[in-house]
């Protein structure tokens, strides 16, 4: 359920786009956007990180969009995106005691340093990837393959990388142990 609403905006943009155009669907995505950030506040009082860099991103690059007519600048949103958060993961390697990755898993499962060195530099690289394929697609394909791409595309290969993440992770989670019964 998470995930859905997590990408709210996305799908609400992809709706909005097969029934009008790339203008709409921006102003529906910062719509939807808005909406998210007001109900997480108001219902759980906070909200993600992810959602306020979503919604900031909407505005500006959607902004852009609207004002100057030009879907370049939404186009770029999904790689500006995914290379803060490449970066953010990078800059936590480098400048912290535990990186972002680690923080947000290490109550989960316990594997040595250098593992969770791996598996942070494999999102900081799966996060750069996505970013120069969302620019690869939005620049050599129509408007409408990039619309699906966004949402059906990065969904995909998201999926495909968490679950063999799960595969690398896995390696490293002990069986809970037997217990005796006196």
């Amino acid at each position: 359920m998470k995930i859905i609403a997590d990408l709210f905006p996305v799908i609400l943009f992809f709706i909005a786009y097969q029934l009008f155009d790339i203008y709409v669907a921006t102003q529906v995505a910062i719509a939807a956007a808005a909406v998210q950030v007001g109900y997480n506040k108001l219902r759980y009082g906070k909200v993600e990180t992810m959602h306020w860099v979503t919604l900031g991103l909407l505005i500006v690059f959607g902004g852009l969009t609207l004002a100057l007519r030009d879907p370049t600048f939404i186009k770029w949103k999904p790689t500006v995106v995914n290379w803060l958060f490449a970066a953010a993961f990078l800059l936590s390697q480098i400048f912290m005691e535990r990186s972002l990755l680690r923080r947000m898993m290490d109550h989960a499962v316990s594997m040595p340093d250098a593992a969770w060195l791996r598996l942070n530099t494999a999102w900081v690289t799966f996060f750069t990837a996505m970013g120069m394929l969302n620019l690869y697609i939005a620049y050599n394909f129509s408007e409408a393959v990039w619309v699906n791409f966004k949402l059906f595309g990065f969904l995909g290969l998201t999926l495909v990388f968490m679950l063999a993440q799960g595969f690398y992770l896995a390696r490293f989670i002990e069986p809970d142990k037997p217990t005796t019964e006196e």
